[in-house]
């Protein structure tokens, strides 16, 4: 009982969903607002999601406290909703993948800062002036031949 054929993006090759009429198979939307932020850092990458809320901070299905466990990490991430003023208005679910803690949360911080653009572009302002909207672009240096790191040579001997 096929019903129809909804062509979707995924990857940059051009899928076929296939909606069924059973009961078992029926597709429903629910009506979810959110707000969708993506940060980088190092290697980090973070999905966050803004949704209407008390404030409940989550990440990776764990709670924000037993994640990031450093003050420092928890206050990077909080950072852009205490400047905004929006800390108590909404939940925010955090998605983070590769790199370390540090990287983590800071790729959390320009995820949240984008999501709240996108809730209201009349934050970008004050987000801008405090550097949250910039990606920080400093990552890992390869290692090169013939030397024992990335910038540091080899015990020079003269004999």
């Amino acid at each position: 009982m096929l019903e129809t054929s909804i062509p979707t993006r995924r990857r940059s090759r051009l899928h076929w969903r296939q909606t069924y009429n059973g009961d078992e198979r029926n597709l429903v939307a629910a009506n979810l607002v959110q707000y969708l932020g993506t940060g980088r850092r190092k290697t980090s990458v973070a999905r966050v999601f803004l949704r209407p809320g008390k404030g409940q901070i989550t990440v990776n299905k764990r709670p924000f406290d037993q994640y990031f466990v450093t003050e420092s990490s928890r206050a990077a991430v909080r950072q852009p909703l205490l400047a905004t003023e929006t800390a108590d208005k909404f939940d925010v679910l955090i998605l983070c993948d590769g790199g370390g803690v540090s990287g983590q949360a800071g790729a959390t911080r320009l995820g949240i800062a984008r999501a709240l653009i996108e809730f209201n572009a009349e934050l970008r302002g004050r987000l801008k002036q405090l550097g949250f909207l910039t990606r920080d672009p400093r990552a890992h240096e390869r290692k090169k031949y013939g030397q024992k790191g990335a910038r540091r040579r080899f015990q020079f001997s003269k004999r």
